[in-house]
């Protein structure tokens, strides 16, 4: 399993979650119904899938998995890439389209997520990171439990800004733990694209297609991207 420390993987969520809390509590009605990075979804819809983040991060803290973790904060991503059918994306994709536009206010949606992110990270704050607790099917410290919802709410805020220039970006802490995660997915290269940290968050997570002359110079890697869906 990976070695994270526990404080680097609780102040990545932190400042993940805190962050994001900045960004769309500065939003209006119609910032959070622009189009965001993923497809078919509003900047109210990708909210609202991290707030279910939250939620489950809710649960998943207070389930202990009463056996050793079969999973880390890297592995869970391959796992996750291999696991996932189109059949269910397009499932949860129009839960999260319904869940969002059941909001008479998109506005609702920040309340929620604020009370939701702030009461997962209190809990987080309290639970060792040596405990191992349980979550879709899959066992985790709590330590790498954490940085995979680091790594989720980073990703998703980027792509919330797309349509919103300007705005509040992810801070550089969990900005560099998303790329630790994606340089431990990537493995060794022949010649890694000389990308900025976003740039990479970016393209490993498939937001942005890799170009010839990068896939050329990636070899037989590019072939796993997207590293992170």
């Amino acid at each position: 399993m990976g070695n994270l420390h526990p404080r680097v993987a609780l102040c990545a969520v932190e400042d993940a979650y805190v962050e994001l809390s900045r960004f769309a509590s500065g939003l209006d009605h119609a910032d959070l119904m622009r189009p965001s990075r993923c497809v078919g979804w509003t900047v109210a819809d990708v909210l609202f899938h991290v707030l279910l983040d939250a939620q489950r991060a809710l649960v998943t803290l207070a389930s202990p998995a009463g056996k050793p973790a079969d999973s880390d904060h890297v592995s869970y991503w391959r796992t996750w890439a291999t696991e996932r059918t189109e059949a269910a994306a397009a499932d949860h994709a129009r839960f999260v389209r319904i869940g969002a536009a059941a909001y008479v206010d998109p506005r609702t949606v920040v309340i929620h997520w604020n009370e939701t992110a702030g009461a997962a990270l209190r809990l987080a704050a309290q639970v060792p990171g040596a405990d191992v607790v349980v979550t879709q099917g899959h066992s985790f410290t709590v330590t790498d439990f954490l940085s995979t919802l680091a790594v989720e709410a980073t990703v998703h805020h980027l792509d919330m800004t797309v349509a919103l220039p300007g705005r509040p970006v992810p801070r550089p802490g969990p900005v560099a733990h998303t790329v630790d995660v994606l340089d431990a997915l990537l493995g060794e290269v022949r010649q890694r694209p000389a990308w900025d940290d976003l740039t990479w968050i970016l393209k490993g997570t498939g937001r942005v297609p890799l170009t010839a002359t990068e896939r050329q110079g990636l070899g037989s890697t590019a072939s796993r991207f997207p590293l992170v869906g």
